[in-house]
């Protein structure tokens, strides 16, 4: 892939991701799962831990292989459980996209995420700051997250 291509590569796929973030907070269940490759990995072992920045401890430890969602209709289900009664808000920054081949991509991309309660519902709120980090494969139809996975620096619940 020569460096226009690559370029042109990175532009898809940063919009790729703005897609996923807009889907996802929007409640378009059907925009969102156009952003997936069929047989994608949604890892969320590490999305409630948090890494002390001095002793390195892990808080809480890691979920089990059950936070593992395989496959574009168990994400959507996920996703979907998880989101569908709340506000969320979710943005991406600064991202770190490395063109690996021409059909495969990986990207780190710094994130931020609110995520309220409904106004009629119990009170709920939570506020987190991390990274996703994506592979990706380029389709017929274009570029998909192939798999993600989100670590945390900070996780502020109320």
């Amino acid at each position: 892939m020569n460096l226009p291509e690559r370029l042109a590569a990175v532009e898809e796929i940063k919009q790729l991701k703005a897609r996923y973030f807009r889907c996802m907070d929007t409640k378009d269940w059907v925009g969102l799962a156009a952003v997936f490759a069929p047989d994608a990995l949604f890892d969320l072992r590490a999305v409630n831990s948090v890494r002390h920045p001095v002793s390195g401890k892990i808080d809480p430890p890691h979920a089990d292989d059950t936070a593992l969602h395989r496959g574009r209709d168990a994400i959507l289900l996920m996703i979907r459980s998880a989101l569908g009664t709340l506000i969320s808000v979710h943005h991406g920054h600064t991202p770190e996209i490395e063109i690996i081949g021409d059909t495969a991509a990986t990207g780190i991309w710094a994130m931020e995420d609110v995520i309220r309660s409904a106004p009629e519902a119990p009170p709920f709120h939570m506020r987190g700051y991390g990274h996703y980090h994506d592979t990706y494969e380029h389709l017929d139809t274009g570029w998909a997250i192939k798999t993600t996975a989100i670590t945390r620096l900070l996780l502020d619940m109320d």
